[in-house]
């Protein structure tokens, strides 16, 4: 029985040696895969003399920095959790701005001019908040920005208004301000001349206009109150027969003195002859 232990025992142990070394040539044909041993991030960026590497070490710490992005959108952390994780994040993009200048000078892209465009486009179209607005580079992200005394940090100043003292004002105040030389020239003369000349002809024919308006009014007038007068007169009489005008009423007037005249100073023969002519011109 002990055997038999002993046995069991030793095919145990071997089996575990078997699945650790399985599992060692398991991790490290991942590791091969994956581009060799992960190894920890330099402190300093002007450590790493790889242009590979400091591209890795960058594109490492965005992860990380999209990470703690996606997390501070939770305005449930609490206040001090939210205010760590934003200094963490502004902590990953200074170390991503020193690993950029970095991979400059191993002869790498520019990633900081590629990113300094694409802000000045984001700014243009109105995504890009957050910015303390005292200047340092600090940013807040996510729920950070609704944190107690973090919104009047976006508030821009507000531009001061200097007013200008009295002995300012009257630095830049001479003749020419109150118009004392504008004649010297003549030409102000003219213009005043002309502008005079205008006015006149404009006030002149709208004067003659004007009364023109009011003669026409009175003359309506006048007619309107003739027609009312006589209607007064005659009760509202309306003539069915042609009447006399001031010219026939005058030429029966002239006719009667006439007739008068020759009654008192011309003799019955006269008379006769006279009425004989106008009886043979056919005159009355």
């Amino acid at each position: 029985a002990a055997e038999e232990a002993g046995l069991g025992y030793e095919m145990a142990r071997n089996e575990e040696k078997a699945n650790n070394m399985f599992n060692r040539w398991v991790t490290g044909k991942q590791t091969a895969i994956a581009g060799g041993p992960k190894g920890r991030r330099p402190y300093l960026a002007s450590e790493c003399r790889d242009l590979d590497q400091a591209d890795k070490w960058r594109q490492e710490i965005l992860r990380e920095i999209g990470k703690l992005v996606m997390e501070i959108q939770n305005e449930g952390l609490g206040e001090h959790r939210l205010r760590d994780m934003n200094d963490q994040i502004n902590k990953l993009t200074r170390e991503k701005h020193h690993w950029e200048k970095q991979i400059i000078k191993l002869g790498g892209p520019n990633y900081i001019a590629q990113g300094r465009r694409a802000m000045d486009e984001a700014a243009k179209e109105g995504f890009v908040d957050g910015m303390d607005q005292r200047g340092g580079g600090y940013r807040y992200y996510g729920a950070a920005k609704n944190l107690p005394g973090v919104k009047e940090l976006f508030q821009k100043p507000e531009k001061r208004t200097v007013r200008r003292t009295r002995a300012q004002m009257y630095k830049n105040i001479d003749m020419d301000y109150y118009g004392m030389r504008d004649d010297d020239d003549g030409v102000l003369i003219k213009l005043e001349a002309e502008a005079t000349e205008k006015a006149r002809a404009e006030a002149v024919a709208e004067w003659e206009a004007e009364q023109a308006r009011r003669e026409a009014d009175g003359g309506k007038k006048r007619k309107q109150q003739e027609d009312d007068d006589f209607e007064a007169l005659t009760g509202g009489y309306k003539a069915y027969v042609p009447l006399p005008d001031n010219k026939d009423i005058e030429a029966l007037v002239l006719a009667k003195k006439k007739k008068d005249l020759l009654a008192k100073y011309a003799s019955p023969a006269l008379q006769e002859q006279e009425a004989e002519a106008k009886a043979m011109l056919n005159k009355q």
